[in-house]
């Protein structure tokens, strides 16, 4: 559903969105997924299971390719889980069948010191206690639901529905619901998941 989603959603901005079906660490070492990553011009990492994304792509060919191809100029977004994996940190769930308390695995570093509490104006705030507790020298970055926080020429904007908070450490939060974000890490094009 998330991908009739998204597919829908770019269509109506004259963009093609095409599955890639990587959905276990066989399918992200899949060299032929791989190359077609490499060699992507919009690279788009769809929600899902916060844990599942990230732990599916880092240090694997497909993951590698997909921040190769941004480095290279690819245009590189994620929602929700996809969001999550884009930075530093993911947090997903420190128990089960907890919904609020989260932990932090590793992320695929794009946003270095970075962690993203989706859905900010839904549910993601109250992931906020549990985060900063495990995460006391990261940014985190609450971004509400059909919004954006976009890296564009050397700076973080904020576009969309809603807002994005950012939470610096040691420093009251701010949220913005238009405009220049900051606070939030700039991409690190050497990473080397």
């Amino acid at each position: 559903m998330a991908l009739r989603h998204a597919q829908a959603w770019f269509e109506q901005l004259g963009l093609e969105l095409l599955e890639l079906p990587v959905y276990t660490k066989a399918h992200a070492h899949d060299p032929a997924l791989a190359e077609i990553a490499a060699g992507a011009g919009f690279c788009y990492v769809l929600g899902g299971d916060p844990g599942l994304v990230a732990n599916v792509l880092r240090d694997s060919p497909v993951g590698n390719a997909v921040i190769a191809a941004w480095r290279n100029g690819a245009a590189l977004a994620g929602s929700s889980a996809g969001a999550m994996a884009l930075c530093s940190e993911t947090l997903v769930r420190q128990s089960f069948p907890g919904h609020t308390q989260r932990r932090a695995i590793p992320g695929l570093g794009v946003v270095p010191r970075s962690a993203v509490l989706p859905h900010h104006d839904t549910f993601g705030e109250k992931w906020y206690p549990s985060a900063r507790a495990a995460l006391p020298d990261t940014v985190l970055i609450g971004i509400d639901e059909r919004t954006c926080a976009l890296w564009e020429s050397g700076s973080w904007r904020c576009l969309g529905a809603g807002g994005v908070t950012v939470y610096v450490p040691g420093v009251p939060a701010v949220r913005i619901a238009s405009g220049a974000l900051d606070g939030i890490p700039q991409p690190s094009a050497g990473v080397t998941s």
